[in-house]
């Protein structure tokens, strides 16, 4: 990870936000991941126009198991390639987490966050020591880290990337 210190717009989002939701899968037939972002969350109820209002370096906050539902890579894409550096959630569905770390996306688990932040707050997170502030009210918490090697393996830019780093040393 480039960026340690990460300011944004939060995007928030409530709890069992599936991968539906996040991508659709009529959409499932795109293959590239630098158009996938125009679909994200255009069937999530107040959120429709994300994709058109979505800006580079926005922070998507959400609630308990964020991305359950079906396994899709495209739920990790979408939100990747339109810039949106991290998902803050209380916490994550396992295939949605296991494809995040797999290809080089930040996630944080911070129980909590989604009520600490409404949509547009200002937001700063910390990725090295978890911190998260609200700079629209003040307040301020810490998000979980992953584990070490999940961590090195988001750094590496995935999976792939990361295996390949070992393959060479």
């Amino acid at each position: 990870m480039k960026d340690t210190i990460l300011r944004g717009r939060a995007w928030v989002f409530g709890d069992d936000v599936d991968t539906d939701l996040i991508y659709h899968n009529k959409y499932l037939a795109e293959t590239d991941p630098k158009e996938m972002p125009q679909y994200s969350f255009e069937y999530y109820p107040g959120k429709e126009n994300f994709a058109k209002e979505v800006k580079p370096g926005d922070i998507v906050v959400a609630g308990r198991n964020f991305g359950c539902g079906s396994s899709r890579e495209h739920a990790v894409y979408c939100l990747k390639y339109a810039g949106v550096p991290v998902v803050l959630a209380d916490s994550f569905a396992r295939i949605y987490y296991r494809n995040a770390v797999n290809n080089g996306y930040p996630v944080l688990f911070a129980p909590g966050v989604a009520k600490m932040f409404s949509d547009g707050d200002e937001i700063e997170v910390d990725m090295e020591s978890g911190t998260i502030k609200n700079l629209t009210t003040g307040k301020s918490m810490h998000g979980d880290a992953v584990a070490d090697l999940e961590k090195d393996i988001m750094a590496a830019g995935g999976l792939i990337e990361y295996l390949k780093s070992k393959a060479t040393e």
